[in-house]
């Protein structure tokens, strides 16, 4: 039998409570990929209006699809934080849960009486993972600040260029994302583990800046090895290389190439008829408007017949439309798992990068503001 299918598995997280006290995207996303591995998130919301995301549209129901997206499988509790009677309660679900989730401003859960020092007190076991742009300290610290200020303050938005040489606006939120709700599980998981040998909780700081520098690991290692810090359209990767580049075909839709190795790049230059392009380090810039010139000669579909069963890493670039729709992510069930919305409504669930063996097993919906009762959730 075939583990994937086994009903009977439990999901790793069951039996772990997380107090979410995140808004938008960051922190949320964390939660979201907890409760998908079995874990019971609550997630704490102001009273009337709840999380933000609540309000965005498209809607799907009552609230916005992304809100329903990033919140499926949770329950809700309001609470207003500045009433000391709703601080009471919340520290009171704190005191019976396992992991807290906080996306303020630095020293903002310290003001309400929910910082670390005072919830490690009452729970010395508590995981307590504050998710911040910049940090607990350092001169940013307090800088408001989104993904696009993130990429631009690391170095990440410098590295891409259009053709009149401005950085592009990127469409990823990787500091949201890959540099915050990621990197907020994986300490999660990493201090679940380190209190089953010792018992105590930790306080985790994740800063969503810091963990964009990974992501150039290549350049940062040119430049403090050898002083040669990369630039856009300078490097492998950034355009520096024909062997690395789009390319427009004559019906307007563009080729993603990347034929790196050499066996790639042979394949790729017989397929285009183009052997005299071989050696492309004598003149990289003229071998790139050669090849330009070459796949701008016939239109995507056309090339794609050409390059069938070639390894010469060649795709045509799709949209989100077309990509939802390809047969290799069908196949593998991308986007079988479902989300039903209080209408009844049902769409694809968010492919998550959490193995079917080790997910909560059925369909799940997002919460109504203030569905759980706080007091019966503590007790």
């Amino acid at each position: 039998m075939n583990p994937q299918d086994n009903p009977a598995q439990r999901a790793p997280l069951t039996g772990i409570r997380v107090v979410d006290f995140s808004t938008l995207l960051p922190g949320p996303m964390c939660s979201l990929l907890l409760a998908q591995a079995g874990a019971e998130v609550i997630k704490i919301e102001r009273p009337g209006r709840g999380d933000e995301m609540r309000s965005y549209v498209p809607k799907f129901g009552r609230d916005s699809v992304n809100f329903a997206l990033l919140n499926q499988g949770k329950r809700s509790v309001a609470l207003d934080l500045k009433d000391p009677t709703a601080v009471a309660q919340a520290i009171a679900l704190v005191r019976h849960a396992d992991v807290l989730v906080e996306q303020f401003r630095p020293g903002v859960m310290d003001r309400l009486g929910l910082g670390y020092d005072a919830m490690r007190a009452i729970n010395p076991g508590l995981i307590y993972c504050a998710i911040t742009g910049w940090g607990q300290q350092g001169p940013l610290a307090d800088m408001a600040a989104h993904d696009l200020n993130y990429q631009a303050e690391t170095g990440l938005m410098a590295l891409t260029a259009g053709a009149d040489g401005a950085p592009v606006l990127p469409s990823v939120l990787a500091a949201d994302l890959v540099g915050g709700a990621y990197p907020a599980l994986m300490n999660i998981l990493l201090a679940l583990r380190a209190r089953e040998s010792g018992g105590l909780g930790c306080y985790i700081d994740v800063a969503m800046a810091d963990n964009l520098f990974p992501l150039v690991y290549w350049g940062l290692g040119n430049g403090f090895a050898a002083g040669e810090w990369p630039t856009p359209g300078g490097d492998l990767v950034t355009g520096g290389t024909p062997r690395y580049q789009v390319y427009r075909a004559r019906d307007g839709r563009y080729l993603a190439c990347a034929p790196l190795e050499q066996k790639f790049w042979e394949n790729f230059l017989r397929v285009l008829e183009a052997p005299q392009l071989l050696n492309d380090s004598v003149d990289p810039n003229g071998t790139r408007e050669a090849i330009a010139a070459i796949i701008a000669s016939r239109t995507a579909d056309e090339w794609l017949q050409r390059f069938a069963g070639v390894d010469a890493c060649v795709s045509v670039v799709k949209s989100l439309e077309e990509a939802v729709q390809t047969p290799h992510f069908r196949e593998r069930g991308l986007f079988d798992a479902r989300i039903t919305g209080d209408e009844g409504r049902e769409i694809p669930s968010l492919p998550l990068p959490i193995a079917p063996p080790l997910r909560r097993k059925g369909a799940s919906t997002a919460p109504a503001l203030g569905e759980a009762d706080s007091a019966a959730l503590a007790r």
